[in-house]
């Protein structure tokens, strides 16, 4: 693909901005892409490693010098053995159980990445959108009752768990073919 701007060279860097939720993609090469100031790779460029490290290092208050009473109360994953001062410093983890040994530090960084939700949902497939949206419905209503609960509401966290279980049914319903 050549450049957009040019159309001379190959394109290297695609751009894509949202405003307003107006879409506009662009195809640049490296020498346009520095011309107009946007973001080269290489040129002061921030990693996905880099980015995470800044969201893991503003997790906690504490300096540097309490590091190594950090490590010790969390452990190393006993699947793969990383600990969570090497997921800090790679940016990724070793395995699936470290997600289970680190939980409790990842679930603050992880609500920062995905807007507020601590679990990465993905994409789906279109036909599977109904069934997660009944599923984020029903995790929505179970926070919801908790917090009746948590007032001393229980009327109303009754009427929420009314709520809930029809979800359930509706859900199970619509599994066995019955949709």
């Amino acid at each position: 693909m050549l450049c957009q701007q040019c159309q001379k060279r190959q394109a290297t860097l695609h751009f894509t901005k949202i405003v307003n939720n107006e879409k506009t993609e662009m195809s640049l090469c490296d020498q346009c892409a520095k011309e107009r100031g946007d973001h080269v790779p290489g040129a002061n460029s921030y990693s996905i490693h880099e980015l995470l490290s800044g969201l893991l290092h503003s997790d906690s208050p504490t300096s540097q010098t309490a590091a190594p009473a950090r490590k010790s109360r969390h452990p190393a994953c006993q699947s793969c053995g990383m600990t969570y001062e090497q997921f800090r410093k790679v940016g990724k983890l070793g395995c699936a159980r470290c997600y289970e040994t680190f939980e409790a530090r990842l679930k603050p960084v992880l609500s920062r990445v995905h807007s507020g939700y601590h679990m990465h949902t993905g994409k789906s497939p279109k036909h599977a959108v109904p069934r997660r949206n009944v599923q984020q419905e029903i995790e929505q209503l179970q926070a919801e009752m908790q917090e009746h609960i948590v007032n001393e509401e229980f009327e109303k966290a009754a009427e929420v768990r009314d709520r809930i279980r029809a979800l359930h049914s509706r859900d199970s319903l619509d599994e066995t073919g019955d949709a």
